[in-house]
């Protein structure tokens, strides 16, 4: 999986990647200078239980480069941002997770 894959459509609010046949996304909502990831949705047909550490780390790099805060309001988002504490410095002032 590599980051040509990944894309944000601005339409639906969502970045996808195509993965086994089927469409993971993580819906969000941009408010400002901060991005709110909502839901994160992996298809049934995804059997690599590293597939979404890589998916989310995708997400989180394509964020960081717009040097976007981050508000993870879905409970898989904000613990991936509690394993990964060098995301941490994307969460807005006040946001303690």
């Amino acid at each position: 999986m590599d980051a040509a894959e990944l894309t944000d459509n601005d339409f639906l609010r969502q970045f996808e990647i195509k993965v086994d046949g089927g469409l993971a996304k993580i819906e969000y909502s941009l408010q400002d200078r901060k991005i709110f990831l909502t839901k994160l949705i992996i298809p049934d047909t995804v059997t690599d239980e590293a597939f979404e550490e890589e998916f989310l780390t995708l997400v989180f790099e394509n964020i960081a480069e717009r040097n976007i805060s981050v508000v993870p309001t879905s409970p898989e988002i904000a613990k991936f941002i509690r394993r990964h504490r060098k995301y941490k410095k994307m969460l807005p002032v006040g946001i303690r997770i």
